[in-house]
């Protein structure tokens, strides 16, 4: 296990080389939805109040790749290299839902990554889960459900030489869309499962070289997603069910994983290889909310629940301390 964290943390290392800006939010009106480069995040004049609640084990895989948030602040998250989805409450403790099985090759043949993961989660109001599943065999790569007390079911399979990672929901349609970071597309399963359909192989979320289309929302009439080798923010309108035109809503994010809608003209957003969470208004406006002396590593996901913000550290890179910090959003 350790041997094939490194692995990821070189990789990780190495992408996460480069300059980062940060631009404006999905939030924003469609007319301010133009490519943008901004400065790097300037530094806050008063930091938000940050502490770091949990400390997860590396030794075990412990790795936190995606969150999901519970009513009453429980964070359902998954663990990438231990291939298992957990909840965490909100006094700090730790229950492993469910484990999904290794493949017979250990994950080696997991495209790029070379190991088998837990990425992308899911939480509906009755609790179910469900969550994707890199393995790089067609007998598991998937969209998992995982109903409360009971055991994960694969309800749809995915591509073996693909990278499933970033998942979301829409709520009119009833249907799940997923970024792939290898193949370099956007897929969709209807919410009872069935065979993926590719929603949208752009040019522009194609990988140059690492990881392509990574995170995804569904927000205002719109799919966003981030591409991470090509550092862009971009937006696809939703049109009964088909793509619309792809607008690259901002460039230069080097490094940017996951992000979250907060209000409707504010977004905050990990920035993985500079160990930051920042905060972007509708104008691009941008300043730093927490940084590694936080206690950020490698930053993967993160949500907003009220004022607080969740941010999960995988350590793929540092490979000290992967962790949960939660944090207070200023008041507008």
């Amino acid at each position: 296990m350790r041997k094939r964290t490194m692995t990821l943390a070189v990789a990780v290392a190495a992408a996460g080389i480069g300059v980062v800006t940060v631009v404006p939010s999905g939030a924003a009106p469609a007319a301010t939805a133009r490519p943008l480069t901004v400065g790097a995040p300037r530094a806050s004049a008063a930091p938000v109040p940050a502490r770091i609640a949990v400390h997860f084990d590396l030794s075990k895989g412990q790795l936190p790749e995606n969150v999901a948030l519970g009513p009453d602040g429980t964070a359902y998250v998954t663990f990438a290299a231990a291939r298992q989805v957990a909840a965490v409450s909100p006094s700090g403790g730790t229950r492993i839902l469910a484990t999904l099985p290794a493949p017979a090759d250990g994950g080696v043949n997991t495209p790029v990554l070379a190991f088998a993961l837990t990425t992308g989660i899911v939480r509906m109001n009755d609790g179910t889960l469900y969550f994707l599943y890199a393995s790089g065999d067609a007998a598991t790569t998937g969209l998992y459900r995982l109903r409360p007390g009971r055991s994960p079911h694969r309800i749809a399979a995915l591509p073996s030489d693909g990278l499933p990672n970033g998942l979301a929901f829409e709520a009119d349609t009833k249907r799940f869309y997923l970024t792939d970071s290898v193949l370099g597309t956007i897929s969709t399963v209807p919410l009872e499962g069935g065979s993926a359909e590719v929603w949208s192989s752009a040019p522009e979320l194609a990988a140059a070289g690492f990881l392509g289309a990574n995170g995804i929302k569904v927000r205002a009439g719109a799919l966003w997603a981030t591409n991470l080798d090509q550092g862009t923010l971009l937006r696809i309108p939703l049109r009964h069910g088909r793509p619309g035109p792809v607008r690259v809503a901002a460039t230069g994010l080097v490094g940017i994983d996951d992000f979250a809608f907060v209000g409707d003209h504010q977004v905050v957003a990990t920035l993985n290889g500079p160990n930051a969470v920042v905060s972007i208004d509708a104008a691009g406006r941008s300043r730093t909310l927490m940084t590694a002396a936080d206690g950020l590593q490698n930053p993967t996901s993160v949500a907003v629940r009220g004022r607080t913000v969740y941010v999960l550290s995988a350590a793929y890179a540092t490979g000290v301390d992967p962790n949960l910090v939660l944090a207070t959003l200023p008041l507008r």
